[in-house]
């Protein structure tokens, strides 16, 4: 591929914010997205931006007690578009930006604080009920219908005796009918854990030696495709999902991304092939997998077994000075994104020539 016909990564909008960001969200179906964090007075922010002119015109600002770590759209409606969150304290909220005085929901799910969340069945994505999962520095993931107060539908913690790990990303998928549904989360020690929801037990685990930052599905509400795992060391590791192995688990193939932590993975809405990783030396990798001539093959016992296939870079861009911890891709506009850093900035991206790869 020459460079002519290279995707390229345009910072379209940059702006500095007054607060420590720790997510950002587009707002489905629009042109707004919303970034959280905390004010160094130790307070909670949600500010609703939306892109207007070529610039960021700020819409509304929403102070709470508690930082606010997490966000996800996922189990929301296309009419309501409710935000949920996680916070410092454990709390997990659903609000109502149009009104976001008091939440919707809420629930003290965590003795400490949510570090992320992801949601399901919302949005027209994923068939089944919709659920928020949300993962602690407890050492706990639940999952929780937002239809049903206080008691989440299922907790995944550590059994007794067991050492707790800080859980930090979590990830719904195979929610391609109304009974299947996995959560995989990824926990401080390396552990990737995959538990199935309908037979409410441990499918599948590995540990790839760091911690794990990021962990997506390319499609959630496929049958299991593909699975990404980032980690602390600048590795990443691309798990092919659809053939398990009784012993051997799952195939990967794994690449050294950047020189340090892989802090988030994004998959492109409009081709689950490709994705982008964001890095700690303020650097954006967009990525594609080339599957292999077969993806599965006999081992010597006959059993079936799955064959990784291959990663490409596509295009790499330094962006900041500052690790790049958030990113997320529009739902609506191929090659629309938001990111946000630790230099307390938020930019818009624009990727081009997408549709040709």
């Amino acid at each position: 591929m020459s460079a002519f016909e290279k995707p390229q990564i345009i910072a379209h909008i940059q702006k500095g914010l007054n607060y420590t960001v720790f997510d950002c969200k587009w707002v489905p179906c629009s042109a707004k997205f919303v970034t959280m964090g905390n004010f160094a007075r130790g307070t909670g922010v949600i500010q609703l931006y939306e892109i207007q002119h070529g610039d960021l015109k700020l819409l509304r600002e929403i102070e709470k007690t508690k930082p606010i770590k997490c966000g996800t759209f996922g189990a929301a409606s296309l009419q309501q578009r409710y935000l949920a969150t996680g916070d410092f304290g454990g709390n997990l909220h659903i609000w109502n930006l149009e009104a976001p005085e008091m939440p919707v929901y809420t629930v003290n799910g965590h003795k400490e604080i949510i570090n992320t969340i992801d949601g399901i069945g919302g949005l027209g994505v994923g068939e089944g009920a919709p659920e928020i999962v949300t993962g602690s520095r407890d050492g706990t993931v639940k999952v929780w219908d937002p239809r049903q107060k206080d008691d989440p539908v299922a907790n995944m913690e550590p059994v007794k005796g067991e050492n707790k790990r800080d859980c930090w990303t979590v990830a719904f998928g195979n929610a391609y009918n109304q009974e299947e549904r996995v959560v995989c989360a990824g926990y401080d020690n390396g552990d990737i854990k995959l538990f199935d929801l309908r037979k409410m037990s441990l499918r599948w685990e590995t540990n790839i030696k760091n911690g794990v930052c990021s962990l997506e599905f390319d499609r959630k509400d496929i049958s299991m495709n593909k699975l990404v795992a980032t980690s602390l060391e600048g590795k990443f590791h691309v798990f092919d999902m659809r053939t398990q192995h009784p012993t051997k688990g799952f195939a990967s193939v794994s690449e050294k991304a950047h020189k340090s932590t892989v802090w988030q993975v994004r998959h492109l809405p409009q081709n689950r092939e490709l994705f982008l990783t964001a890095g700690g030396a303020g650097s954006l990798h967009l990525w594609k997998y080339e599957y292999p001539i077969q993806r599965s093959k006999k081992d010597p016992e006959g059993v079936e077994m799955g064959v990784a296939g291959s990663i490409s870079l596509l295009q790499n861009v330094t962006l900041s000075t500052q690790p790049i911890s958030n990113l997320d891709w529009s739902p609506d506009k191929r090659g629309l994104c938001v990111c946000t850093s630790f230099d307390q900035m938020v930019r818009v991206l624009i990727v081009t020539k997408l549709q040709t790869i």
